[in-house]
């Protein structure tokens, strides 16, 4: 069995989404390495410059089995040699003459982002990000290899705003030039075929033709990165908030046997390893559609840790590290101008601005080939408006039209308590019911876990969902979608211990 290659999320994060945010904090890193090296007598004019140095001589770097430290001494040798300059002779002073001391020139600042190229063009870019269950150093018949993961990440440089939609890997799709299949085959078949661009191309053509996105370029990446970059970004782990019990007693383990994986409810750290883990379980009721949910989590947790002070030393100051370990392990069509533009444009969208989301049950029916392949079939009006809600979404709605609209869907509402705070859910329906809001039905979860409050929604009535989010004063990033109903209702807001404050006034 072969592993899942879902963890190209993180190398890819790394090469377009966390390029575009780290590359700027590298770009000064980089910075810094040029006035050392000028300092050492090495000649380098630019940060840019360095940066077509080090692609220049990646090829010769990897295939040199150097470490980290050898490696950037060939680079070093490899760079021109500035003029030594020969220090002024120091004149001798008769006794009892002093000379007065030269007032210190100031040292300059260098500006990080000077060389960096601006992003002029206000259309929106748009990458396709794949991931395929390769792994070097393990034997493997296999020479063209599918997509586990499939993700659009579009950057809208106007409203300065990103947005990421999963694909699932079982979608049954038309794969432009060859048969109908699961949307995961197109890149083998790409490949295998000889196909213009490879495989990537021919994904990215499959996306463009079945969805309707245009697709500007491609990152594919296997998953040898995830517990180098992870290492590498938070040394000390990553915190995530579980807020379901995981056991999985069949997790592959790192060649084609099995290990016992299992995660309690609650937030904690997770070394590389168990982040790697906690992202891959399959081992939840939803699946594959749970799984995509665990890694836009891990993704948001990566993001946060790379942008504070130490994510940001431990990627700057590991950069060659980073490099060699990345080396070899991906294919894209981006060159260097358009990632260090990337980065530019990048900086000025808010993490409050990235919208993840994906194509789930809510937007396919289950299926099964003629073959007894379980598959899913797109509803393609319902992916076009998860598509419109991920890269063009509503802007901000007053609350008296987030009312009028929640009214005119007239969903039906559950209240489940989530804590052990006794009466909540009571407590709340009778607040909901004087802002004219009707409950349908309340109760306790099965094993409350006191996670903050959420709104999942099991049919797609956003505007419900939204409003009540206004009213109870959570992020929308609180709405999540779900298939495990435990009501039948519409909506159901699973009460956290946080829901106290609104109810006492506070």
């Amino acid at each position: 069995m072969r592993l899942p290659g879902w963890v190209f999320i993180v190398g890819a994060v790394i090469l377009v989404g966390m390029t575009a945010l780290c590359s700027v904090i590298s770009f000064t890193g980089a910075q810094r390495m040029v006035v050392d090296l000028s300092n050492r007598g090495l000649q380098v004019s630019s940060p840019v410059e360095l940066a077509r140095t080090l692609l220049t001589n990646r090829d010769a770097l990897s295939q040199s089995g150097a470490t980290s430290g050898s490696a950037f001494d060939a680079f070093i040798a490899a760079l021109p040699t500035a003029t030594p300059t020969l220090a002024p002779a120091t004149a001798t002073l008769a006794p009892g003459v002093t000379q007065e001391a030269a007032t210190p020139e100031p040292t300059a600042t260098l500006d990080p982002m000077a060389d960096i190229p601006t992003w002029n063009d206000p259309r929106r870019f748009t990458v396709l990000l794949l991931g395929i269950d390769q792994r070097t150093g393990v034997e493997d018949d296999e020479k063209y290899f599918r997509t586990d993961t499939m993700m659009v990440v579009n950057i809208d440089p106007v409203r300065k705003q990103a947005g990421v939609l999963s694909i699932p890997r079982d979608l049954w799709v038309s794969i432009p030039g060859f048969r109908e299949g699961r949307i995961n085959t197109a890149n083998a078949l790409g490949d295998a075929n000889a196909y213009p661009g490879g495989g990537p191309a021919l994904a990215a053509e499959t996306v463009e033709a079945n969805l309707g996105i245009d697709i500007d370029k491609y990152v594919l990446i296997n998953f040898d990165v995830f517990t180098a970059v992870v290492d590498l970004i938070a040394p000390d782990g990553v915190e995530i908030c579980i807020r379901e019990t995981i056991d999985d007693p069949y997790y592959p383990d790192a060649g084609y046997g099995f290990i016992h994986v299992h995660f309690d409810p609650g937030c904690q750290r997770l070394d590389a390893e168990r982040l790697l883990q906690y992202a891959r379980t399959r081992k939840t009721q939803g699946g594959d559609f749970d799984r995509a949910r665990r890694q836009h989590e891990v993704i948001r947790a990566l993001i946060d840790e790379v942008l504070n002070a130490g994510g940001i030393a431990n990627f700057v100051g590991q950069i060659g590290a980073l490099w060699q370990e990345l080396s070899g392990s991906f294919r894209t069509n981006m060159t260097l101008e358009e990632v260090l533009s990337l980065a530019s444009l990048a900086q000025q969208i808010d993490t409050d601005r990235m919208i993840f989301r994906q194509i789930d049950n809510m937007h396919v029916q289950f299926a099964t080939t003629s073959s007894g392949d379980q598959v899913l079939v797109p509803n393609y009006s319902a992916i076009r408006s998860v598509i419109q809600e991920t890269f063009s979404p509503v802007e901000q709605v007053p609350p008296a039209d987030l009312r009028q609209r929640s009214q005119a869907e007239n969903a039906t509402i559950a209240l489940f308590n989530n804590t052990s705070i006794a009466g909540l859910a009571r407590q709340t329906q009778e607040w909901m019911l004087s802002q004219g809001v009707a409950i349908e039905t309340v109760g306790n979860m099965p094993e409350p876990d006191n996670m903050d409050t959420i709104i999942q929604m099991h049919t797609d009535k956003q505007w419900t969902a939204r409003y009540l989010a206004s009213l109870l004063g959570l992020p929308e990033d609180r709405i999540v979608r779900s298939n495990n109903n435990l009501s039948g209702t519409d909506i159901v807001v699973v009460l956290g211990p946080d829901v106290q404050a609104l109810l006492s006034g506070q």
